[in-house]
């Protein structure tokens, strides 16, 4: 097929893609199963139920990302502001190790404001490391120590060499239309064209021409410029960035810290630029948890009396677990009640840190959400550090977390496909389900975009778990697991397992739960839960006799 024929081919795929999207309700995810015949949380039907005049507590959610767009016009006013920092000044005004960390702090970058973008995956890591050592050299005469090593260092090899190629056949497709998207850009002299712009585009090249009637076929069809073009930019910078910066094991961007990356007790190192210069996840996530309710701007979060801690930790490429255990540990003791994790990885060298900073969260009555997984795999299978279960002797042992909860994710339909395709699952790591499919929440700069992925599940757990913590402050970090565990609304049904094409199998052998949460099922069970945490501090906002009674007994139907 002529190379240029294969391009157009490939655009109208993409596009052909896009349009077989299910439209669900553009806020799915806070709809009530009963009424509106999507698995969402409830949280619109919780919020008429509580008493009017009754403020819960204000509960700090720290979002351990890519970074929060703190100026955003849906965010500004729920970020946490550190009040014993005076910003700007150049001091550590609070003494807590870190200057000026008003909206939080980015384990990714240095005192003169630069940052790290791109990072390797955690593979490509191991065999850098391994490469130094092993490459040339005769496995026949090593020790059988350094055997063992270096059959480690071939089966990272492959791994890293394998994906590099595959991202580079990948990149070689995308790359063809990226550079007739970039060309008609410019023909037109604008990155955002009205259909009447493209209407009247005249051009000799063919390949335009075909190219432009696709954009305005796509804009007819109800997609906007933008967003076509983000179908075309995202996967070619995603396969681009696969093959400069995941798999390449010659690029190393570490020193850009400045920190000596070996000394895990090492943590005031970073600066406070928690936007980052690609916030995108981070501000997705964070906008689930907690965007401005009832401002009539963009949309709404989940919570409606937190404060955002931005605490930027993760690059494009896999985050390193010093960092993952330093901005837990920072989280904690800035006063975060819960901590949001929507980010994964296959290795973790560094899992005893983040083990420890886990177990410093538990001790603190810290709450951590995590997402479990994009690969649509059974997590017996596949692993997706951090987890709950605490290494020993390198290997993972039988104590766990009991403050931790791993969260899969749900399409936006009841029924066979209630499970997200692309969702880890399995009966022992993953605690419940949420909204995770087709997730319309803030994006930088003012703007919105749906977004899917367990990254988007968690945080929609994280705000549930915020409104228990905010209105039963008496519940402790374990208790509050406990009540969003045991409210999820349990599934009697067959769905066709994550990652295949049509095998069925019980909903309730994807999780512990076996469920999907609920806020309003959360609420009315924390109302009768007896809190374990006593004193002035933590007297409950919320009883039962509180809540105004239910519309509808709350079931899942086709």
């Amino acid at each position: 097929m002529n190379r240029k024929f294969c391009t157009i081919v490939t655009l109208v795929a993409v596009m052909a893609a896009s349009s077989l999207l299910a439209q669900a309700p553009q806020n799915w995810f806070h709809l009530d199963p009963s009424k509106d015949g999507v698995p969402g949380l409830s949280t619109e039907s919780i919020y008429k139920r509580l008493p009017k005049g009754k403020k819960g507590k204000t509960i700090i959610v720290a979002v351990l990302d890519s970074g929060v767009d703190y100026k955003h016009e849906d965010l500004k006013d729920v970020m946490w502001v550190n009040e014993d920092e005076i910003p700007g000044n150049g001091i550590d005004d609070d003494k807590n190790g870190y200057i000026d960390d008003i909206h939080g702090w980015s384990f990714l970058g240095n005192a003169k404001g630069e940052n790290v973008v791109h990072d390797n995956l955690e593979v490509t890591r191991l065999y850098a490391t391994l490469k130094k050592k092993f490459e040339g050299k005769d496995p026949a005469g090593l020790s059988k120590t350094d055997k063992a090593d270096y059959a480690k260092y071939e089966e990272y090899k492959k791994i890293v060499e394998d994906g590099r190629k595959s991202a580079q056949g990948n990149l070689a497709q995308f790359a063809p239309i990226k550079e007739l998207y970039d060309q008609l850009v410019k023909a037109l002299g604008t990155d955002n064209p009205s259909l009447n712009d493209l209407k009247a585009f005249k051009t000799s090249d063919q390949r335009l021409k075909r190219v432009s009637q696709i954009f305005v076929q796509g804009i007819e069809a109800g997609e906007t410029f933008k967003s076509i073009a983000t179908q075309i930019i995202e996967p070619y910078d995603h396969y681009y960035g696969q093959v400069n910066y995941n798999f390449n094991p010659d690029y190393d961007p570490r020193s850009i810290v400045g920190d000596n990356y070996a000394d895990f007790n090492q943590s005031n190192y970073g600066n406070n630029d928690v936007k980052g210069p690609d916030s995108k996840h981070g501000t997705h996530v964070a906008g689930i948890i907690g965007a401005k309710r009832g401002n009539n701007i963009g949309m709404d979060g989940v919570a409606d009396n937190v404060r955002i801690m931005s605490v930027r930790t993760v690059p494009d490429g896999d985050e390193r677990d010093k960092d993952v255990a330093n901005a837990i540990r920072y989280a904690v003791d800035n006063g975060a009640a819960v901590i949001n994790m929507s980010f994964g990885k296959g290795y973790s060298p560094g899992k005893a840190a983040v083990d420890a900073a886990v177990k410093y969260a538990m001790e603190k009555d810290v709450l951590l959400i995590h997402a479990a997984g994009n690969d649509g795999k059974n997590l017996d299978l596949t692993n997706n550090f951090p987890n709950d279960h605490f290494q020993k002797k390198g290997k993972p042992g039988k104590k766990t977390a009991t403050n931790w909860i791993e969260v899969g994710a749900l399409n936006p339909e009841i029924g066979e496909n209630l499970a997200a395709e692309f969702s880890n699952y399995n009966p022992e790591y993953v605690d419940v389900f949420a909204p995770g499919a087709e997730i319309y929440a803030t994006t930088p700069e003012n703007t919105y975009e749906n977004l899917q992925g367990t990254s988007m599940a968690a945080p929609m757990v994280a705000g549930v778990a915020a409104i228990i913590r905010s209105y039963f402050p008496d519940l402790t970090a374990d208790q509050v697991k406990e009540v969003l565990v045991a409210s999820s609304i349990k599934q009697n049904r067959k769905v066709i397992k994550p990652g295949t094409e049509d095998e069925k199998v019980d909903f309730s052998t994807l999780s512990k739960s076996g469920g999907i949460v609920n806020v309003e099922k959360a609420v009315e069970l924390a109302a009768k839960t007896v809190g374990k945490k006593k004193g002035a501090g933590f007297q409950r906002m919320l009883t039962a006799g509180d809540l105004a009674p239910a519309a509808k007994a709350l079931t899942l139907h086709e």
